[in-house]
């Protein structure tokens, strides 16, 4: 992710387009047969690699054992999408930072 200007612009990808690399390009399965594979619904796969859908642990766990994808990359991958995904909306969330009364600014002529 970097900044441009007051944007944030997000070089992540989700982690649905590095699997449909490895499962339909570079493996030669079709969404059906890979979702055979997986024991999933064919549209279930279909919405992940097109990045309409997130990873989940799960599907994670599926990709290792048909495929022996590395699942803690997979996941870190989500995460760092989802992430990315937030700060683009960052602007948006209006929180105020918490002090906790010791941390407090003592107010001049006000006594404790």
């Amino acid at each position: 992710m970097r900044k441009s200007g007051a944007h944030i612009v997000s070089d992540l990808h989700h982690p649905g387009k590095h699997l449909r690399r490895m499962i339909l390009q570079d493996l030669g399965l079709s969404v059906t047969e890979a979702a055979q594979l997986l024991g999933v619904h064919r549209v279930g796969l279909s919405r992940l690699l097109n990045g309409r859908a997130s990873l989940s642990a799960e599907m994670a766990i599926r990709l290792e054992k048909a495929f022996g994808a590395d699942v803690e990359a997979l996941m870190g991958m989500q995460n760092s999408y989802d992430i990315a995904q937030a700060r683009l909306l960052e602007g948006r969330i209006t929180v105020e930072r918490y002090l906790p009364p010791s941390h407090q600014p003592i107010q001049a002529g006000l006594s404790r």
